[in-house]
């Protein structure tokens, strides 16, 4: 599937979609008028503007993602690196972990994430 860029109003609309689906159009309309405090209205225009660009199914009232939250994440994250650290993950890493002190276990886990993803394990 073609990488899709979601914005933060979309993304927070797909976090409620995620969670819930599949979830009745109308019912959704009322979450997120609790929630994220929209209108019927602005739901509704986001639910179709987010299936024409299929991330999205909106069929017989019932709200379904075409996307994995995963996917969505992995493009935002690499998204993120490519435009702000030039592609650089050590230096997006260097710079996310300068005022950080990682506890054993998260460096542990960093580690074997790292050691799954290298060419050379």
């Amino acid at each position: 599937m073609e990488k899709t860029r979601l914005f933060e109003a979309e993304y927070r609309l797909m976090e409620i979609i995620w969670r819930l689906e599949p979830v009745n159009s109308t019912e959704l309309s009322r979450v997120c008028q609790n929630e994220l405090d929209w209108k019927k209205s602005t739901t509704y225009t986001m639910l179709r503007k987010l299936a024409q660009r299929r991330i999205l199914e909106n069929k017989d009232a019932m709200v379904r993602s075409l996307i994995k939250r995963e996917e969505a994440l992995r493009y935002e994250s690499e998204a993120v690196v490519d435009k702000t650290f030039q592609g650089s993950l050590p230096a997006f890493l260097s710079a996310f972990l300068s005022d950080k002190r990682l506890t054993a276990k998260d460096a542990a886990e960093i580690m074997a994430i790292i050691k799954e993803a290298s060419d050379d394990q």
